[in-house]
């Protein structure tokens, strides 16, 4: 009779690799880093206390109990599958907003996100990204369960053997955490999934409470029952403008790398503004958020309340506070969004009270997509002067602009035409195809810096332009960024301080703001006076409140294309809101 014991050597073979591949699976997900700079091997190289745990409860389990240990096995598949989903992202929110997922609220971000990402790299390359991510998280979700079940089951087979292993990596663990050996700056004998995971559940009531309270904050408002009459008093007759430049942070103004020629540009700006009768004071404004998500600066510069998460935005939309477009139209202003970036009804926009709002369906563009952003700052900016400033007669206008030809991934930056050629921006058709595209640019992470800086000088330049040939003597603007760009050009460690400027050429605009403490000119100085974005609703509020109208007109007259000084205009009396 032969001799079988050779076969059944050589049939454990495959099973002792599968049960390896299943051990190792677990070991990579319970090490999955949580921050871009702890990716590599060295990451692998480490003993979780949470392996050992998980091997040991496994022993524990009573051998005669098949679909108990098959219950176990499958839900602590789960939880570890679970946790380094989180983990990834974590690390992917910490490199795109600086901060990690917050697993309460962030999934509220997920449609923004996937159009963000969609409009960004293209629609079938986006998709398909979302597509691959997916399908690596179900994966998981199916692939880890059946590991830990192949562990729980082998262990139960061989008790004696699983208890071995068990005493030499336990022990293991012990000498090397005595040790303190560690290995990519982190420690080789850890429990950090334990702690993680203890972090985000320990956190969801702090975080309940939070909305809770911001929610009550949020009936309040010390403007509430201020009668129009004495709103705003001291800008009766002008057209004020809130320009937001998308992810124009301090890093573009301060960062060797990337600021010289973005300095450049707000000197050579402040002088051709200052050639033309403008002024300028700049500080900064601290955004609650950082590399996306720019609604939150959007309400919370307008809400004077410190909206820095979804849930409190949610909280917020559905509130009776006030914003300044609301104060605006109460003291009589026409109020206007102008939101290129969106290509559907925005219900959220009910909340601002505005009485209209463009966005890339409704300002005559038949121009190209210049990837993310729908069309250049330079069109935005000429229609909604022809739209709204152009009209004969009107009411002093109040609005917020947003330009987004500075929005990640910051290709395909236009370049400035003459401003006669804008047209209904058919002038631009062929031009991003002459434009370095993503892929030219995200290989090289300084590549993407030098764009970055690239995008943000054009889009002060053609501010800058609209500003010299529209402006005039009864033109306000509040300049500023919503919020750093991402990790990438930030870095890791970056503030979350964004440059805020007011122009005006009316000097009495600019006396108002002196006691402020803001440098003249565009260019923000490294010491100017930092608020929290939330301030500046009510500091604007009360610098430019009660005070006696100059005069009370009902229209005003059209701005040309070219305007000369010439006297203020008026707006007319205030209406109820």
């Amino acid at each position: 009779m032969l001799d079988e014991r050779p076969t059944r050597r050589w049939r454990a073979v495959p099973a002792a690799l599968v049960t390896g591949c299943a051990a190792l699976l677990v070991l990579a997900a319970l090490n999955v880093p949580d921050r871009l700079e702890q990716v590599g091997p060295a990451a692998l190289v480490r003993l979780p206390l949470e392996l050992l745990v998980l091997l040991a409860a496994a022993l524990l389990l009573p051998p005669n109990r098949p679909r108990l240990r098959t219950t176990y096995a499958v839900a602590a598949g789960l939880l570890v599958a679970v946790t380094a989903i989180l983990r990834v992202l974590d690390l992917g929110f910490r490199e795109a907003l600086n901060r990690p997922f917050d697993v309460l609220i962030d999934w509220q971000y997920a449609g923004r996100l996937a159009e963000t990402l969609r409009g960004s790299v293209g629609a079938g390359r986006g998709t398909a990204l979302l597509v691959v991510a997916a399908l690596l998280a179900v994966a998981l979700l199916v692939v880890l369960p059946l590991a830990a079940l192949r562990l729980t089951r082998v262990a139960g087979r061989d008790r004696g053997a699983a208890g071995r292993v068990l005493a030499v990596l336990a022990a293991l663990w012990l000498v090397l955490a005595l040790a303190g050996v560690d290995s990519g700056g982190r420690a080789v004998a850890g429990h950090g999934t334990a702690a993680y995971l203890y972090g985000e559940i320990s956190r969801i009531p702090s975080e309940l409470a939070d909305g809770r309270e911001f929610a009550r904050a949020a009936q309040e408002d010390p403007y509430r029952d201020v009668p129009g009459s004495r709103l705003l008093t001291a800008l009766r007759g002008k057209d004020v403008l809130i320009v937001f430049v998308e992810s124009y942070g301090r890093v573009a103004v301060e960062d060797p790398a990337i600021s010289p020629g973005v300095r450049d540009v707000l000197t050579r700006g402040s002088a051709r503004l200052a050639a033309d009768g403008f002024g300028a004071r700049t500080a900064w404004l601290t955004s609650p958020t950082f590399g996306a998500v720019s609604w939150l600066a959007h309400s919370t510069l307008q809400s004077g309340l410190w909206v820095d998460s979804e849930q409190r935005y949610d909280h917020l939309v559905t509130s009776p506070r006030l914003t300044l477009s609301r104060l605006f139209a109460r003291a009589g202003w026409r109020t206007v969004a102008d939101v290129p970036a969106n290509t559907r009804d925005w219900p959220q926009g009910d909340y601002y009270g505005y009485d209209r709002v463009y966005d890339s369906r409704n300002v005559g563009y038949r121009g190209p997509r210049f990837g993310y952003p729908t069309m250049p700052d330079q069109y935005t900016l000429d229609a909604f002067h022809r739209l709204e400033l152009a009209a004969r007669h009107r009411r002093p206008v109040l609005a917020e602009i947003d330009l987004i030809s500075s929005h990640a991934p910051w290709s395909r930056t236009p370049r400035l035409i003459p401003q006669a050629t804008v047209g209904d921006g058919s002038a631009f058709l062929g031009m991003p195809e002459t434009l370095p595209s993503e892929g030219d640019i995200w290989p090289d992470p300084d590549r993407v810096r030098a764009a970055y800086a690239g995008a943000i000088k054009y889009s002060l330049r053609a501010f800058t332009r609209f500003l010299t040939a529209y402006g005039d003597d009864d033109t306000v603007v509040v300049l500023l960024g919503d919020h750093q760009p991402a990790t990438i050009v930030s870095g890791s460690h970056a503030g979350f301080d964004v440059p805020v400027s007011v122009i005006a050429r009316d000097p009495m605009v600019l006396d108002r703001i002196s006691s402020w403490g803001w440098r003249p000119g565009l260019l923000p100085a490294t010491d100017a006076p930092v608020w929290r974005m939330d301030a500046f609703r009510d500091r604007f509020l009360a610098a430019y409140g009660p005070a006696t109208p100059r005069r009370d007109r009902t229209t005003r007259r059209a701005a040309p294309a070219r305007p000369a000084a010439r006297p203020s205009r008026s707006m007319p009396a205030a209406r109820p809101r």
